[in-house]
């Protein structure tokens, strides 16, 4: 009985034993599972994150791929445009390289041409600086000649108020029939000789202001009222208008004819009232037109007879073709205008110039059958422009309260 005791707690012990390992073992297998699980779940985790990686890296990739190949697509267009280019070069070497030679056979066949026209420079140069000489000397004489027409001028002032005393002296001793009044007594200007009852247009004498000095003008007693006194008239060419700055001064040429009064004259007078200046207009077709300025006056020789005009009007253009208020008078020895190109010597004549500007009645005077391009003709620009035809001109003043 012993035995059996023994041997059934052996094996109750035994069975003890084994479940308890058995529970151990099953405790481990759990916390192996458990750990397995976790495992597992860290693992499909990463898993899935790889696998957005992967996508991500795959789209990345895709657009790459398609920009190289925008890129190779760029960079085929720029490899032909690029060959054009080169093309386009290799035609203009060429062409450039025709042309050189183009250039070098032109120069060695001018290169004779030139060699000439410079020997001719030079003969022109000679010439010039004959003529240059000429022109020295002849203004020398033309000094000399001037100081003793100055002289004969007094003496002719002299002599003409001796004759007028003794007319008188005749005629009132004899009774005989009096000399016309024009001829006998010497008026300030044109309107004065209307306004003593001389409605004649003629020659008169006219007196310098404040002076025994005289001159001879045209006076106008017809056009718009009369009492116009001519300071500028050209009709036919017979006087040449280039000339220089002492002769502008004096004036030159002669009364009923083709003259200029005298910038120095013209100055004194109308600087002593308010005067108008009434520019006659005639065409080689014979139309007329006239431009009136209400107010007219030249400075002194010291303000190079500087040009001031006033309130335009007239048929000879809607604008004044008149250089603008200040210009000073230029001739072909004296430049006062505002051109390096000296409008005097290219446009011929003396004139208020400015930057030669749109008009000058002093220019060379061409006939109808002239077909020459008229740039330094007589001119009125606003007219109708700078190349018509003008036949005749005249520049009349009378004061302007006549």
């Amino acid at each position: 009985m012993k035995g059996s005791l023994e041997s059934y707690i052996q094996e109750n012990v035994k069975m003890e034993m084994a479940e308890i390992q058995l529970h151990a073992v099953q405790n481990h297998t759990a916390a192996m599972l458990e750990m397995g699980t976790s495992l597992l779940s860290q693992t499909a985790e990463q898993t899935r994150k790889l696998t957005d990686v992967e996508t991500q890296v795959l789209n990345h990739t895709s657009r790459l791929e398609i920009q190289m190949l925008e890129n190779s697509l760029s960079t085929q267009k720029l490899e032909k445009q690029l060959l054009l280019q080169t093309q386009e070069i290799n035609k203009l070497q060429e062409k450039n390289s025709r042309l050189e030679k183009k250039v070098l056979d032109m120069e060695g066949r001018h290169e004779e041409e030139l060699q000439g026209l410079k020997a001719k420079k030079l003969e022109m140069q000679g010439l010039l600086s004959q003529q240059a000489q000429l022109i020295w000397e002849l203004q020398q004489y033309l000094a000399s000649a001037s100081a003793n027409t100055t002289v004969l001028q007094r003496q002719q002032a002299s002599l003409v108020e001796t004759v007028h005393q003794l007319l008188g002296l005749v005629s009132q001793c004899n009774h005989i029939s009096p000399v016309p009044q024009d001829e006998k007594t010497v008026f300030q200007d044109c309107a004065a000789a209307f306004r003593s009852g001389l409605a004649t247009s003629g020659v008169y004498t006219l007196h310098f202001p404040n002076s025994t000095g005289m001159t001879r003008a045209f006076c106008d007693m017809e056009t718009s009222g009369g009492g116009w006194t001519i300071i500028q008239h050209r009709k036919d060419g017979s006087v040449d208008f280039h000339r220089t700055w002492k002769e502008y001064k004096q004036g030159f040429g002669a009364p009923p004819g083709e003259y200029w009064l005298g910038n120095d004259f013209i100055h004194q007078l109308t600087t002593q009232r308010a005067y108008s200046l009434r520019v006659q207009l005639r065409d080689w077709d014979g139309n007329e037109a006239y431009s009136l300025y209400q107010h007219f006056y030249l400075g002194s020789e010291e303000q190079n007879y500087r040009l001031h005009v006033q309130d335009y009007s007239g048929t000879a253009g809607r604008t004044s073709s008149l250089s603008p208020v200040g210009t000073d008078f230029s001739t072909k020895d004296a430049d006062h205008d505002r051109c390096g190109c000296k409008c005097a010597q290219m446009a011929t004549g003396g004139w208020w110039f400015d930057a030669c500007g749109p008009s000058n009645l002093n220019g060379v005077y061409y006939p109808a059958s002239s077909t020459t391009v008229r740039y330094n003709g007589m001119k009125w620009h606003y007219w109708k422009g700078p190349s018509h035809r003008l036949k005749a001109t005249t520049m009349m003043i009378r004061p302007a309260d006549f």
